[in-house]
């Protein structure tokens, strides 16, 4: 299985910070944000990913990752997308890296502590299809909202009004190869992008979908100034309880 890592986007939730630089090179305490989805794909085991990001600091991410050697790495991938068309068209540029194999796409921005590995194995396992993490939030609204019954994903809902659950989907997804035929079918939705969610209810629609619940720290440190602040004290915490 090969990672991939979605690292780009303006940032405008993040303005000014983002102003003269890419949101996932911002700090999150004492790393740039970029650092952490790539510590969680190596140590699920993951050691060939692709770096997707684009705007005009784009080469900023080469300058600080090189390589990979800092993570064990023996090679890093990169590549550009051109334009803001969403997190689907940004899994499509992945298309030839992938050759033929499943990807775990991970979203740059989000955080977490606890190991995905046990994970990843099981959708080695899995024949075909996708698997999604799900983490139960406070504020579902906010987020795309997995609709769950009988151990079966039914739908995923982006930001609802009445939400069906609090399973909010999280930036973590894994897809066998079919995902990029799935992307060249996807038309833009309102807001000119083509859209994650769609992937994922094609998916459920073929009845492949499979999903796990994240029990234990999630964070969208993307989301806003005051979630990059959360993020960091949350790391904070996390290593200063793991240093005693």
């Amino acid at each position: 299985m090969k990672g991939v890592i979605l690292a780009g986007g303006l940032g405008t939730r993040l303005f000014p910070l983002t102003k003269i630089t890419n949101k996932h090179l911002l700090p999150v305490f004492d790393q740039p944000m970029i650092f952490y989805p790539i510590q969680t794909l190596v140590e699920a085991s993951i050691k060939d990913i692709l770096i997707v990001t684009g705007g005009n600091s784009a080469g900023d991410f080469l300058r600080l990752l090189g390589n990979g050697r800092a993570f064990g790495l023996k090679h890093l991938n990169y590549t550009y997308q051109e334009k803001e068309g969403g997190i689907a068209e940004a899994i499509g540029l992945a298309e030839h890296f992938a050759e033929g194999e499943k990807v775990l796409v991970m979203l740059g921005d989000n955080l977490i502590f606890e190991s995905i590995q046990d994970e990843v194995e099981a959708f080695k396992r899995q024949r075909s299809g996708a698997k999604i993490f799900l983490k139960k939030v406070q504020n579902p609204k906010a987020y795309g909202v997995a609709e769950v019954k009988s151990g079966r994903v039914l739908n995923i809902v982006e930001k609802p009004k009445k939400p069906k659950s609090d399973l909010a989907v999280i930036g973590i997804y894994m897809y066998d190869n079919e995902v990029f035929d799935i992307v060249k079918t996807l038309k833009p939705s309102a807001r000119g992008e083509l859209e994650v969610t769609d992937i994922n209810n094609a998916y459920i629609g073929k009845g492949t979908m499979t999903y796990s619940v994240l029990k234990g720290f999630w964070a969208d440190a993307g989301e806003s100034i005051g979630a990059l602040a959360e993020a960091g004290r949350r790391v904070f915490e996390y290593r200063t309880k793991r240093s005693k």
